[in-house]
């Protein structure tokens, strides 16, 4: 086990987005989380690396604690790259200088070995041939990839994405699904927050329902999909499938 969330809280005020969600994940195990808008899905990773605070329960993220008082939030950090709607590239700086930023700085490498880093993990999601373009010169699902290959840059040890293909025109999608997929071959742990039912169906290990803050049903896919118990379950995938 590498996540073990335990009976966490978060509310906005008078709004209970998580309501006692408790959730343990293994090593290498692909969640896709699924829900309707609002539900608490985007929460629930942001509460993983510290992003938004919980107001009881707590997350173990390999052996380091997350509770109300955050401590070892960088520690979290280190072992947690997430990937969001938004791009959030420096538009100013290069897509090689843009993956090396966060290793110059966080992980302390030198310019050599950040470039090395860099230079592979743009490889890997098939942009090395982009390395001195600027993110306005890029399409979305390029730049999509550039943020996933800058998260992985740190050497993360799960993978959070929240909605990446959302913002992304129809055709640029697979391109960032396909690099998600690599990942989930080659044993990365992900929990992904996604409505591309298709790709959940071929990757995911075990889906999650959430609505209303809480966990209504969790299966694997071929269960989650063909035969869900839960009659809020029933009524989304009736409107998604």
């Amino acid at each position: 086990m590498i996540i073990d969330i335990k009976n966490i809280v978060c509310r906005f005020g008078e709004i209970v987005a998580l309501d006692d969600i408790s959730l343990s994940v293994d090593h290498g195990e692909v969640v896709v989380i699924l829900g309707p808008s609002g539900s608490g899905k985007s929460t629930l990773l942001r509460c993983l690396n510290a992003l938004e605070e919980i107001q009881s329960g707590e997350i173990n993220v390999d052996g380091f604690l997350i509770d109300r008082n955050h401590r070892q939030i960088h520690q979290i950090r280190l072992e947690v790259g997430m990937v969001f709607q938004q791009f959030n590239l420096f538009p100013h700086l290069t897509v090689i200088e843009n993956v090396n930023l966060a290793q110059r700085v966080v992980r302390k490498r030198s310019r050599t070995e950040a470039a090395r880093v860099s230079t592979e993990l743009l490889n890997k999601v098939e942009l090395a041939d982009k390395t001195e373009a600027f993110p306005g010169q890029l399409s979305g699902g390029q730049k999509q990839r550039v943020a996933i290959a800058r998260a992985l840059a740190m050497n993360p040890k799960i993978m959070l994405f929240d909605e990446v293909t959302s913002a992304l025109d129809p055709e640029m999608i697979g391109e960032v699904l396909e690099v998600m997929k690599q990942l989930a071959a080659e044993g990365m742990t992900m929990l992904i927050v996604t409505h591309e039912i298709g790709f959940a169906r071929e990757v995911a290990d075990r889906v999650i329902f959430i609505d209303e803050g809480k966990i209504v049903e969790q299966a694997a896919p071929r269960q989650f999909f063909t035969n869900p118990t839960n009659q809020r379950t029933k009524d989304f995938l009736a409107h998604v499938l």
